[in-house]
């Protein structure tokens, strides 16, 4: 019975467009305050709902009504846009 031939193995060289650029090496880390921030409005959003719901409308601000729920809920979708900016 004939042999196999054996064939060598090419050396695996990834994409272009997947290897790291210079330009991803000049980036620097994020500054500290930006996680602190950015969970700093994920707590307070969160207590700025419990209050409101807990306090059936009274509070954290009477006249604002519904628009509580704006607040707590817009200050963790600003928390979110700041961590998307985290590196």
């Amino acid at each position: 019975m004939p042999k196999s031939q054996v064939r060598k193995k090419k050396v695996y060289t990834p994409p272009t467009d997947v290897r790291p650029t210079a330009a991803m090496a000049d980036k620097r880390p994020s500054p500290i305050w930006l996680p602190i921030t950015a969970v700093t409005l994920i707590v307070l959003g969160i207590a700025w709902l419990v209050v409101y719901y807990l306090s059936q409308g009274e509070y954290p601000v009477l006249s604002w009504n519904y628009w509580n729920i704006a607040v707590g809920f817009g200050a963790m979708v600003v928390a979110l846009g700041l961590l998307s900016k985290w590196r």
